[in-house]
């Protein structure tokens, strides 16, 4: 059985706290560890932070970002998006290190923290501006993990 949810709000910082929790609250029926649900807020963070700093350029109206998270078979599908400017270049964007504003002291971990946290990641543009995010975490119980070891 599958279930789904979209949110879509404002792109700004005070919304960042509000997306990593919705989600985690959402995934909590599929039993994650603590460390998981931990990740996923974290990724989610990530996510969104993106959206927040690079999408929209300051005096953009209508900046939005939308959240669909869906859960089913122990598995955990998060895609955030946005209609802003897009990315230039993917490629580029999701190395270790790249940033497209240095001047405010960004590290350019973003995408390699959502990586490091998901079992999946994919970055694309989305269309017909803006960019989308998605990402996948297996959730396996603590059960899982006392029965491995």
């Amino acid at each position: 059985m599958k279930n789904e949810m979209t949110v879509i709000f404002d792109a700004l910082s005070e919304n960042e706290a509000f997306a990593r929790n919705t989600v985690a609250a959402f995934c909590v029926t599929l039993d994650p560890t603590v460390d998981q649900i931990n990740d996923i807020k974290t990724a989610v963070s990530e996510a969104v932070t993106n959206c927040i700093v690079h999408a929209y350029p300051e005096n953009a109206e209508n900046k939005k970002i939308t959240v669909t998270t869906t859960i089913g078979d122990n598995t955990v599908h998060i895609v955030v998006s946005d209609t802003g400017i897009g990315i230039d270049n993917i490629d580029d964007a999701v190395q270790p290190f790249y940033t497209t504003k240095p001047d405010q002291e960004r590290s350019g971990m973003g995408f390699t923290v959502m990586e490091s946290f998901m079992d999946s990641l994919k970055v694309e543009r989305n269309t017909p501006s803006g960019t989308v995010v998605t990402m996948i975490k297996t959730i396996r119980g603590a059960d899982w993990k006392e029965k491995k070891h």
